[in-house]
């Protein structure tokens, strides 16, 4: 469920259409849902994040968005966890 939940996200929110807009809305939109669809997004970020099978063919195939490599992905991630889930003011830009 984590990782499908995930996928949809990063599909329908941070995909090439919507993955540029840094406008502030994502987190107030996850947000609004109930708790238990918070805390499962949360989950699995952590889940994507420490998965070192998921790289940057597998995030491009999600969302039409490419990294240059692993690491750039893992530290636009984990900025994207931390807007998101620990109150970083700024949501970060995907490479373009």
């Amino acid at each position: 469920m984590q990782w499908t939940l995930v996928q949809e996200l990063l599909q329908s929110h941070l995909n090439l259409e919507q993955g540029y807009y840094v406008g502030g809305c994502l987190r107030p939109t996850l947000l609004s849902f109930s708790d238990s669809y918070v805390e499962l997004a949360r989950a699995g970020f952590e889940q994507i994040i420490a998965d070192d099978s998921f790289g940057p063919a597998e995030y491009e195939r999600l969302t039409d968005i490419e990294f240059p490599d692993r690491e750039s992905l893992k530290v636009y991630l984990r900025a994207m966890y931390a807007h998101l889930f620990n109150g970083a003011s700024q949501q970060p830009m995907p490479p373009g």
